[in-house]
């Protein structure tokens, strides 16, 4: 077995944070969107000139994950990009591999090197005494090729968006421009299909099409569920709770970390089947709304080890009719992304709720025709379905990734 270096973060990597540059917001809005411009966690926009170019590790400087730990720390970017003063830029000197290093740090606890209580911070030095207990050059350089072979398998599974923004282009042709085909295979509103104008919605649809609420849409809801931690007592069904933190990572945008929780036998009707929809009820922030929402596929449901159920900040509904699950998908999140549900929100002791049987009671949305929706059902359904196989491949990847990275790192395994 290979010995082990004893270093300090100085001594294996260069420190670029003299070239960062703060772009405000309003320096930001008139220029090019060309190359990305990352803060402390992510790409927050993009700006017209790059500052770098070539494989770096950003580490945060400060926020709140620096304590938590819920996202990875340290990110590996590559390419031409600008980076503000929220996150420390540095590179593995020669003698040492960046991609390792990057690994590496996103093992330990940075708890011990940061500063501030209300706020969280990792000084530059701080970051720069961290010590470090690393492989040789020979021996970072397997360990990066296997757990960076791994991470370009699911970068390769990655085309969801695609997938996704396709989906979503045929919602809006078909269901916003109205210009689903008709019985001739023509756009039907650009081709002289004849529209009425409806006095509720204030403009005009197709005719044949009415206007309803999302409630007549609706067959039943449930009721979330928190049960135990362990199993005790009458406790005994073990599931995972998906909570209103979960939806992004179950809509394919992070990592789901559902807690494993045990409910009463008695319960086992709230949870989530195939057709069913999880929409966040209690949360959201002052630039975000409550409501955001996933449904469930077959798809889904083979990503987990344990049957589902939603937390008590969320709450499930099932529709009447399944082949309507896509155009209440889309027309939900078209809503939502318009920024429509905050007017649907009220607060109690500082939290936000959202008003879910008035909103589905009370605001109208178009009611497209039985035939159309069927036919957007089988157009799409195979979508989503790649769309859950590639996210349940790439959880089976990067579990197998972190499972390897610690015996990896600490010389229990070795790469030959």
């Amino acid at each position: 077995m290979s010995e082990f270096l004893h270093k300090t973060i100085q001594e294996v990597a260069d420190n670029f944070d003299n070239i960062r540059v703060p772009l405000s917001s309003k320096q930001r809005e008139k220029i090019k969107k060309v190359y990305p411009y990352y803060g402390a966690q992510s790409v927050i926009d993009y700006v017209d000139d790059f500052l770098f170019d070539g494989e770096y590790i950003l580490v945060a400087e400060d926020g709140e994950n620096l304590r938590s730990q819920n996202n990875n720390v340290c990110n590996l970017v590559n390419g031409k990009f600008w980076v503000n003063n929220h996150a420390h830029i540095i590179r593995a000197k020669d003698g040492f591999n960046t991609k390792y290093l990057c690994y590496y740090l996103n093992l330990i606890d940075f708890k011990p090197f940061i500063t501030g209580s209300a706020q969280p911070k990792l000084t530059k030095d701080n970051l720069n005494a961290i010590p470090l207990k690393i492989h040789n050059e020979s021996e970072q350089n397997k360990i990066a090729k296997v757990l960076s072979d791994l991470d370009a398998k699911i970068e390769l599974n990655n085309i969801n968006a695609e997938l996704e923004a396709m989906a979503k282009l045929i919602y809006d042709y078909w269901f916003v421009q109205f210009d689903f085909s008709d019985e001739n295979g023509k756009p039907y509103k650009s081709s002289g299909g004849k529209m009425v104008y409806n006095e509720e919605l204030k403009r005009e649809i197709p005719e044949g099409w009415n206007v309803d609420s999302f409630s007549n849409w609706i067959a039943n809801d449930k009721s979330g569920d928190w049960g135990k931690e362990s199993e005790q007592g009458n406790y005994v069904n073990k599931v995972s709770c998906i909570r209103g933190a979960d939806l992004n990572g179950l809509n394919g945008k992070g990592k789901v970390k559902s807690p494993t929780r045990y409910v009463l036998e008695k319960n086992s009707h709230k949870l989530l089947e195939i057709g069913d929809f999880i929409i966040e009820i209690s949360g959201g922030s002052p630039v975000q709304s409550t409501g955001r929402m996933s449904f469930i596929t077959e798809e889904t449901l083979e990503r987990f080890d344990n049957p589902l159920i939603c937390s008590n900040f969320c709450k499930a509904v099932t529709l009447k009719d399944e082949k309507s699950i896509y155009n209440f998908a889309y027309e939900w999140n078209r809503l939502y992304d318009a920024g429509v549900l905050f007017g649907w929100e009220g607060k109690t002791s500082g939290i936000k709720n959202l008003l879910f049987d008035s909103f589905v009671t009370n605001h109208k949305v178009v009611l497209p025709s039985k035939e159309s929706m069927e036919i957007f059902y089988n157009k799409v359904k195979p979508i989503h379905a790649k769309i859950q196989k590639n996210l349940q491949q790439n959880q089976k990847l990067a579990e197998l990734r972190d499972w390897l990275l610690p015996m990896l790192m600490n010389g229990q395994v070795r790469v030959n």
